[in-house]
């Protein structure tokens, strides 16, 4: 049976990203082999900032919603059956300011909702999409691997924690503001990292 594969980039400079780049090498290294790949771009696919209103929507029997709830729920809802649908999870994701995209930020928002994706329990939240894995693949113009000032990555591995998704890789591509050479070289070692991965998957 195909291996689901859910892609997800989320680079604001579209084909000349370099996340977007890390992306393509991964596609490329399916070429060929079973798998169903689905791709969602949340920039060229944006959804608006998460609102009290929307929440709401959630909380309402669907039954009850009104017709505005039931186009603020649908949001979410198609995002939680694609996510469900998929085995693997891959974010593409560029570094900015410290932190995620914001568009990232408002695809998360929709999938980590209580009762759906994770659940509240005595001893804290506890993920319902056990079984899934997901790999990151990182583009950074500096250095931040290991450091302080990278904050991106353990707040990704939490957010898919929270549904139940621990078993997560990441490759790095840093420094790819620093110089040709060093761009060049981060990019080549992302890419056969890249290939080591889905190798396991194909």
């Amino acid at each position: 049976m195909a291996k689901r594969i859910l892609l997800v980039t989320s680079s604001i400079f579209g084909e000349g990203g370099q996340s977007r780049a890390l992306a393509a090498s991964f596609k490329a290294t399916l070429s060929g082999h079973d798998v169903e790949l689905s791709e969602r771009d949340v920039v060229e696919q944006p959804l608006p900032y998460l609102t009290g209103a929307e929440t709401m929507s959630w909380m309402t029997d669907p039954a009850e919603r009104s017709a505005e709830q039931q186009a603020l729920a649908r949001h979410s809802d198609e995002l939680l059956a694609e996510i469900e649908a998929n085995e693997v999870i891959v974010l593409a994701v560029p570094l900015y300011n410290l932190g995620i995209p914001s568009q990232l930020k408002s695809w998360f928002d929709r999938i980590l909702r209580a009762g759906k994706t994770f659940k509240y329990t005595e001893n804290g939240p506890v993920g319902l999409l056990e079984g899934k894995s997901a790999l990151i693949l990182a583009a950074r113009g500096g250095m931040y691997a290991g450091t302080d000032f990278d904050s991106q990555t353990p707040h990704l591995k939490h957010m898919l924690g929270l549904i139940g998704v621990k078993d997560v890789e990441v490759i790095y591509a840093e420094g790819l503001n620093t110089g040709d050479e060093r761009k060049q070289q981060s990019l080549d070692e992302a890419r056969q990292a890249i290939g080591h991965y889905a190798a396991k998957l194909i």
